[in-house]
């Protein structure tokens, strides 16, 4: 669906549906008194009375339909006192859903209706822009016996009656676009079949985006990271038939390219069966979700390319599957990282860690990150403390755990923050090598963000996102269809926008 934008007296405005939105118990025209000039066939409509602005309430009204606005689908925002982002992204998500059980071709919303409404409007013309988005996205294309692919207008515009369109204005539906081309490249990342998506196939889709927007991408492949010392890695892929990749994106516009990047690791299993500790057979199938870290990180440099962003970032992605044959790491072998420490695995289902280690410390050798922040769907004990909506950030950093947690809020990414302190080390101390990569059940996403502090080098500003919970779910909601979520995709380019707080 295009965004379009048209500036023309409220007479003038041309589209197949008009969307506004009210507040609960407040008189719909007295916020948008231009609707009144643009459809004046409202004024009189018995439909208008049905409208009573409670939260997600949907009234559609209808005119002639030979006029340029034949029909208006207004969405309850409930209390005014208690309206929040969040809020107006349902309401716009669930305008859009009508659209589509409709079958309208074009709709439009006035920014009259934003003005009116905290925070600022630029503000919030990002998130209608990014809502209108995310709220018709579908995974369908492997589908062969719907009649139809699910139904999305051709264009959706904003209607201003300002002279010039205002730049601040066009600019916020730009960022609100980039925004939702990233979380999608993302979900259909994380949605896509794990036969189709490999680590090869996370590869080929980074240079392809590479090739289009002018950014770098490398790839190292198993036997090589092998033989650089990746032994926590190589214990992970030695199992698997498919080639393992380390993918290396770096985004660094004209300027920045001495500059101390960004650095995002993204935790890429693009299928976990546990390996030797193979996992139980229900829901196993879920578990091409295991790479949505990775999915991630290649969806925020889908969006650094619709972007105009001058801030140099790395994404990395130790990408393979975790596989059991006769090559496959035992439970009580002894690997090497690449850091040298030395790591007994207890647990071969435990591997998104051995990845992320060696992939952390090679990130540092490589360079020198003004943050280093790494994101996995990384143990199922952090959905057990926080649930599906929310992932949990460690920190060795103060001020960046609250620059996320303070981001997600504003984008709709929750966050809550764990602690890092040493005696959850103590379950990891192993017999026979410096750690275990697992302890017991008890605190089990502390233990493995401690598991992965050892490789942190003193002074680097570094937080690890355990985003298992909510980067797939499988319910429907109204910005996401069952699967792939695009979670942390948002913060994350948010963090870039902005830079690190000092």
């Amino acid at each position: 669906m295009d965004i379009r934008f048209q500036q023309a007296p409220s007479s003038d405005w041309r589209a197949n549906t008009v969307i506004v939105f009210g507040f609960k118990d407040e008189q719909l025209l007295d916020h948008i008194p231009a609707l009144a000039d643009a459809v004046p066939w409202i004024t009189i409509t018995p439909a208008r009375h049905d409208f009573r602005g409670e939260k997600n309430q949907v009234v559609v009204m209808y005119g002639h339909p030979d006029i340029p606005l034949p029909r208006c689908i207004a969405v309850g925002l409930g209390e005014r006192a208690k309206f929040t982002l969040e809020t107006l992204r349902h309401a716009v998500a669930t305008a859009m859903q009508k659209c589509r059980e409709l079958k309208v071709d074009t709709c439009a919303v006035p920014l009259e209706v934003f003005k009116d409404m905290e925070p600022k409007d630029t503000v919030l013309v990002e998130e209608t822009v990014l809502a209108m988005l995310l709220s018709l996205y579908t995974y369908d294309e492997l589908k062969t016996t719907q009649d139809e692919p699910a139904h999305s207008p051709r264009w959706a515009a904003l209607l201003s009656t300002e002279e010039n369109f205002p730049d601040a204005i066009h600019a916020a539906a730009r960022r609100g676009e980039a925004a939702a081309i990233g979380v999608m490249a993302t979900r259909n990342l994380v949605n896509g079949p794990a036969n189709i998506v490999t680590p090869s196939h996370l590869v080929e889709t980074a240079e392809a985006m590479g090739r289009k927007y002018g950014f770098a991408v490398r790839a190292i492949n198993g036997p090589d990271l092998a033989a650089m010392g990746m032994g926590a890695f190589e214990s992970v892929f030695k199992g698997a038939e498919e080639q393992a990749k380390l993918l290396v994106m770096e985004y660094a516009p004209k300027g920045t390219e001495k500059d101390a990047p960004i650095v995002f690791v993204g935790k890429g299993v693009t299928f976990d069966t546990g390996g030797i500790s193979l996992k139980p057979s229900a829901s196993m199938h879920e578990m091409k979700c295991d790479m949505a870290g990775a999915g991630a990180v290649i969806g925020l440099f889908e969006a650094l390319g619709n972007s105009d962003i001058q801030r140099r970032v790395v994404g990395i992605a130790p990408c393979t599957e975790n596989m059991p044959d006769g090559r496959a790491t035992r439970p009580g072998d002894v690997v090497k990282t690449l850091s040298g420490k030395t790591v007994e695995v207890i647990n071969t289902d435990a591997e998104g860690r051995l990845i992320l280690c060696d992939a952390l410390t090679w990130a540092q050798q490589e360079y020198s990150p003004a943050a280093l922040i790494d994101l996995a769907t990384l143990t199922g004990a952090c959905v057990v403390a926080l649930g599906t909506e929310v992932a949990a950030v460690f920190a060795t950093d103060e001020t960046l755990s609250k620059q996320i947690q303070d981001t997600g809020v504003r984008v709709g990414d929750k966050f809550w923050p764990m602690p890092l302190w040493d005696m959850f080390f103590e379950p990891l101390k192993s017999e026979v090598a410096d750690m275990m990569n697992v302890g017991g059940r008890e605190g089990g996403a502390i233990n493995a963000a401690l598991f992965l502090k050892q490789f942190i080098n003193e002074g680097v500003r570094w937080a690890h996102l355990d985003i298992a919970g909510p980067a797939y779910k499988s319910k429907k909601s109204p910005l996401a269809v069952p699967g792939g979520t695009g979670f942390a995709v948002r913060t994350m380019l948010e963090i870039v926008r902005n830079g690190i707080s000092e």
